[in-house]
């Protein structure tokens, strides 16, 4: 089922942050984008803490040198290969990585322009990036990012630097504005799945990849580009949705618009609530069975409520627990 939106009539609309991304809100996040974390050690509350949540592995190490075992030195690191042809103990060095790259995909689809409360989706997808990006940077990691939508995909570069973070939500910004209600509408469910495909070589070994979508358009493909990332990678989902694409209120009969065009629904009709609850039930489904088969932390972001409070929630802070940095 493809559901329809409440469509504004004006392009004065993109005045309002709630329906079209602001960058000034974005870049505003900046100073707000604490109280979580996306470093190994987690708060006991936080998704990314527990066996039946992948910690992530936090920053990667370089091989540094070979040398002779010296006294204190962790039997571990031996080098047997070396040992065995020198008859000397030899052992690995290594040193961590000063960062680590961070890549965000961004949906901004036409199925993300949709919203009945606080926000459209495409709009909290955009503040959970920018809150991502920036504490992210915080934390001393590069960060890159791809955004795909009516533009078609965009790629930003990780890089450690406040310019890189603008390069994202500008992009970001694009994609979010060209979402419009008086045109009709592209469904591109195959998007999803040409991000992941063109993520896999880049993201090779020790990277983040959080990605934040309302998961429109995943099928098997996207398992098992989701499968293999999550070999040698962290991966983090966020889902986006709306509460009335869960649960269809029974309001009697209401007035959709889109494109122009107009459609009247009962929705106190128990099978058309059944019929939609299925829908969003379905699509809840296949991304919980990915996440639970690959232990993929899930996080989901609903519209009605400020997105900074949900990651906080979600990746750290809690009422009851001492603040992350």
């Amino acid at each position: 089922m493809q559901y329809t939106r409440v469509a504004p009539r004006k392009r004065t609309s993109l005045r309002d942050p709630r329906i079209y991304a602001s960058l000034d809100e974005l870049m505003r996040l900046q100073f707000k984008a604490s109280g979580f974390s996306y470093l190994p050690r987690q708060p006991v509350h936080s998704v990314l803490s527990g066996r039946h949540a992948s910690r992530l592995r936090g920053r990667g190490l370089n091989f540094e040198e070979l040398r002779g075992y010296l006294p204190g030195d962790d039997i571990r690191t031996l080098d047997w290969k070396v040992t065995a042809r020198t008859r000397e103990p030899h052992v690995r060095v290594y040193t961590e990585e000063r960062d680590r790259p961070v890549w965000l995909l961004i949906d901004q689809r036409d199925s993300m322009f949709f919203g009945s409360r606080n926000m459209m989706k495409s709009v909290a997808a955009a503040e959970t990036a920018a809150v991502s990006a920036w504490r992210v940077l915080s934390a001393g990691d590069r960060v890159g990012a791809i955004t795909f939508g009516r533009q078609g995909l965009d790629f930003v570069t990780p890089h450690r630097s406040r310019e890189r973070v603008m390069q994202i939500l500008r992009s970001t910004i694009e994609q979010n504005h060209a979402l419009q209600a008086d045109q009709l509408p592209e469904y591109n469910d195959r998007q999803l799945n040409e991000s992941l495909a063109r993520l896999l070589p880049l993201a090779k070994h020790d990277c983040l990849v959080v990605l934040v979508t309302d998961g429109f358009g995943s099928d098997a493909e996207t398992t098992r580009h989701l499968s293999r990332l999550s070999r040698h990678n962290d991966v983090l989902i966020a889902f986006v949705y709306d509460p009335m694409e869960a649960a269809l209120p029974a309001g009697g009969r209401l007035a959709f618009s889109e494109s122009g065009q107009q459609l009247e629904l009962d929705t106190s009709n128990r099978k058309l609530q059944a019929d939609w609850a299925e829908d969003f039930a379905q699509r809840l489904e296949r991304i919980q069975n990915t996440t639970r088969r690959h232990a993929i932390p899930l996080i989901p972001i609903t519209t009605d409520q400020p997105v900074l409070d949900q990651v906080r929630d979600h990746l750290g802070h809690h009422q009851h627990s001492r603040r992350s940095r």
